[in-house]
């Protein structure tokens, strides 16, 4: 499954600067919020749910060259850390959604 079918049935708010979604294919995910959970469990290629919004997100999805990261919970980047996500090529989603109910939905579409 790509990236644009989840961002479409997920209902996601693309932060970053648009791209090709459809080429991305994650391969899994994962969720936390303490950074080094995050740095010990996250597989490069797995999307990110999390409800952190700063910076330190994006240095931490680049090191682990995420597929993209879903920010949950209403939580907003500040302009500084998009552009930085845009500098990277990270790519940040946002939902209003519980990221409970938004990894749930993930295990719904099949990624593993």
């Amino acid at each position: 499954m790509n990236l644009q079918t989840i961002i479409d049935k997920l209902q996601l708010n693309v932060l970053t600067q648009a791209s090709d979604f459809s080429s991305v294919t994650p391969n899994g995910g994962y969720t936390a919020d303490l950074l080094s959970c995050v740095m010990a469990g996250a597989k490069n290629g797995t999307i990110w749910v999390t409800l952190q919004a700063h910076m330190n997100i994006v240095a931490v999805a680049a090191m682990l060259d995420v597929a993209a990261v879903i920010i949950t919970e209403n939580a907003k980047p500040d302009p500084a850390t998009i552009a930085k996500a845009n500098e990277q090529g990270i790519i940040l989603l946002s939902t209003p959604k519980a990221s409970y109910e938004i990894c749930g939905k993930l295990w719904e579409l099949n990624l593993r």
